[in-house]
């Protein structure tokens, strides 16, 4: 290996027993979805239970309902219950009970527990101990014990909308829109206990009633239910349910279901993401520590499984594999039915190169890391995809954003760019896609600063880590040329046309022309150094250590480049600088190894590696784990490792781009509108989001609503980056465990 290799052994050596996660199973969430027969669709939901054979059923006003492979279908096993009208349904004793217009009955255990209840138009029921039933008619209420009735009454005026037995006390509650009530077991009788508005639905948390209510949730403790006030620093105020789930309090509203955690934030579980729809009917305990959400429109199984990060890595890269590899590329999968798997096909982007380019990075890392041939054969793949960037063009060294068969491109536009610019671009240069001479493939020109980023870095990485000379020697070659190209003509990526591209700009009267101020002229003084530097460190050819030191002396690229990011701001009049450039971050970053490791010398990699310092200090509220670790990888020490850690445990299972909304949560403190573009005092998990490249620290609201799948190395990449810095520890426990 190079001197870089070594160099970076003898860092990270340090790093190691600095900070570590240690990759211990912890408990990933995924959803699994059942959505309603379109036969039913007319039919509403009532509520949902499990009981101890793992058996999921929910009650329909069309009868009980199961999850099944293609959906919420009619469940059919028991034959007499098909033919019964069935109005409410609980799991007691782990079994499940029913509630006719006729009898109680269970199936379980002989069928044994069976009475008449006589009484009309029932609507809701519950059971308390030694087997009392309370059942709640239109206008009365029966007690039963040992399946006789012991009491009845009128409710007059009372309308429970819920019933839950009082252990501790040994009665029934009843809450009504205006106030709950009680049933004591021992002298029955109905007493209002508690006034209020809005009520909704109330269970247990320990001897303390939650109730929730139009506008927030109560807590009432005691026999007597002394309030403690209205809580409304909620995802959603508007509670329709309540449900305590092995100790963990659960909430339902029309915005989605959320569960409080014991540091009092909550865990928010809305979208397609997690459920079928958002409008909560009811919650219950599922098999295997799962959750059950009901809503209007089918049944979301929330599933919790233990698993460590390298096992998340592992079903990653199935699906990286099995959907996102067109031509050796890095691709999404765009829908054609959102949602719909199957229906998945592949295009085309803008940025096919620098996708490429973190994919194959993190088999690089995979493969330094474990000497997986299979990593090894991925990142070949990818590379050769790569290499034919700049083969396809009859530019030498200018890359194309991406190729695909004449008549099959379908990103006709160019990144950043608005209609009007590409209708004047195509009139006054032709098209963007520009035919082979064999008239069988197109490639896309217009190339920007973004993919240059990607095939310096993951180029470097190659020429490292490759375990093949012939291979290294190939990424040393488009390194050079690349190099070349930018070098040869005047510090710009020149198109088919004679012209510089839009984005492809380092040149000094370009780079110069901004002020100090905005991130443009620190950012791409920043690039062509490290790319200058590594085109030098791999070649050694001095033309490229001359050509750097000339940027350096008459035109300050290393003044540029050092100031600290701080100095990034708004400047008045000035073009992009209106709001900090979160795609910058990225370009950055990637960039910066090799601006910081292949220094000419210690002195200036001391002032580089503080100017990549200072950029990294203000990121850290981003969480980003990719930041973080290749901050390591250019020689910082003290990074976010729990954050980090944290990112990737929250990472989403699934990369379908749902539309999210958190822009009506109450829970959240939100900060006053800001450069940066920070809505929040914290970042959002990853699952609460909507899904987005790493350019895209603080997207909070968006989603093309299900028409693409992300590929995974979103989550690859800093995973095995951070495997490769060692801070991330191998994998302590092995948990075998399958994901739906």
């Amino acid at each position: 290996m190079r001197e870089f290799t070594l160099m970076l052994t003898l860092l990270l050596g340090f790093y190691s027993a600095a900070q570590q996660y240690g990759d211990t199973p912890y408990l990933q969430d995924y959803a699994v979805k059942y959505e309603l027969d379109n036969a039913l669709k007319d039919h509403a939901l009532i509520g949902v239970g499990a009981d101890r054979n793992q058996l999921v059923q929910v009650l329909s006003h069309a009868g009980l309902l199961s999850p099944q492979e293609k959906g919420l279908l009619p469940n059919l096993f028991y034959r007499p219950v098909t033919d019964m009208k069935v109005v409410s349904m609980k799991v007691y004793n782990d079994q499940f009970y029913y509630l006719t217009d006729k009898e109680v009955f269970s199936n379980s255990a002989g069928a044994k527990d069976v009475f008449d209840h006589q009484m009309s138009s029932v609507g809701l029921f519950d059971i308390g101990s030694d087997f009392s039933v309370l059942i709640v008619a239109a206008d009365r209420i029966g007690l039963f014990k040992d399946r006789k009735p012991v009491w009845e009454s009128n409710l007059s005026g009372v309308s429970p909308k819920a019933l839950k037995f009082d252990k501790g006390a040994q009665r029934f509650l009843l809450l009504a829109e205006d106030g709950i009530y009680e049933v004591p077991l021992a002298a029955p009788k109905i007493a209002k206990l508690y006034s209020g508005t809005g009520l909704t639905s109330m269970d247990f948390d320990g001897d303390t009633l939650v109730v929730g209510t139009n506008k927030g949730i109560l807590r009432l403790s005691g026999t007597s239910l002394k309030s403690g006030g209205l809580d409304d620093k909620l995802p959603s105020p508007d509670i329709k349910v309540v449900r305590n789930i092995s100790g963990s309090l659960w909430f339902g509203t029309d915005k989605g279901a959320f569960k409080l955690r014991s540091d009092g934030k909550y865990d928010y579980y809305a979208s397609k993401r997690w459920l079928v729809d958002d409008e909560v009917i009811d919650i219950a305990p599922g098999p295997e520590r799962s959750v059950l959400v009901l809503t209007s429109k089918g049944l979301s199984q929330i599933n919790f499984r233990e698993m460590t990060l390298a096992e998340k890595a592992d079903y990653f890269q199935k699906i990286q594999r099995q959907r996102h590899i067109r031509y050796g590329f890095t691709a999404d999968l765009t829908l054609k039915e959102p949602g719909n798997l199957a229906s998945g096909y592949y295009k085309d982007t803008d940025n096919d190169g620098l996708w490429t380019s973190m994919y194959l990075a993190s088999e690089l890392f995979r493969y330094a890391v474990t000497k997986s041939e299979d990593a090894k054969q991925n990142a070949y793949e990818a590379f050769e995809a790569m290499e034919r960037l700049t083969d396809i063009t009859p530019m030498h060294g200018f890359p194309a954003r991406s190729y695909e068969r004449d008549g099959y491109e379908m990103g006709l536009h160019a990144n950043g760019f608005s209609e009007e610019w590409y209708k004047k671009h195509v009139e006054e240069n032709g098209r963007i896609w520009r035919l082979t001479d064999d008239e069988k493939w197109r490639w896309k020109s217009t190339t920007s600063s973004d993919e240059s980023c990607g095939h310096f870095f993951v180029y470097a990485l190659f020429a490292e880590l490759a375990p093949d000379k012939e291979w290294r020697d190939r990424a040393i070659h488009q390194i050079k040329i690349q190099m070349d190209h930018i070098v040869d003509n005047n510090w710009y990526l020149v198109d088919w046309n004679g012209e510089p591209t839009a984005w492809g700009r380092w040149n000094p009267k370009y780079v110069n022309s901004f002020p100090i101020n905005v991130g443009d002229r620190r950012l791409n003084s920043t690039l062509i150094l490290s790319f200058l530097q590594t085109a030098y460190h791999f070649t050694q050819d001095e033309k490229y250590k001359k050509a750097a030191k000339k940027l350096i002396k008459r035109h300050g690229y290393d003044e540029n480049a050092n100031r600290p990011a701080t100095v990034i701001g708004y400047v008045e009049g000035q073009e992009l600088s209106d709001g900090w450039n979160h795609s910058d971050d990225e370009m950055y970053f990637l960039t910066a190894p090799g601006f910081v490791n292949y220094s000419f010398s210690e002195d200036q990699r001391s002032k580089h590696f503080e100017a990549v310092k200072s950029h990294w200090q203000i990121e850290r509220s981003e969480k980003n784990p990719l930041w973080n670790y290749l901050y390591a990888l250019c020689g910082g020490t003290q990074i976010d490792v729990e954050d980090s850690a944290w990112w990737l445990r929250e990472f989403p299972m699934d990369l379908i781009d749902w539309k999210v909304d958190n822009s009506h949560r109450n829970d959240l403190v939100k900060i006053e509108p800001n450069f940066r573009g920070q809505t929040y005092a914290e970042v959002l998990p990853p699952d609460e989001r909507p899904l987005h490249n790493h350019n895209g620290a603080y997207r909070n609201n968006g989603g093309s609503g299900g028409k693409k799948e992300y590929a995974p190395y979103l989550y690859l990449l800093p995973y095995w980056a951070g495997r490769y810095v060692d801070a991330i520890s191998p994998p302590k426990t092995i948990v075998q465990k399958t994901i739906r």
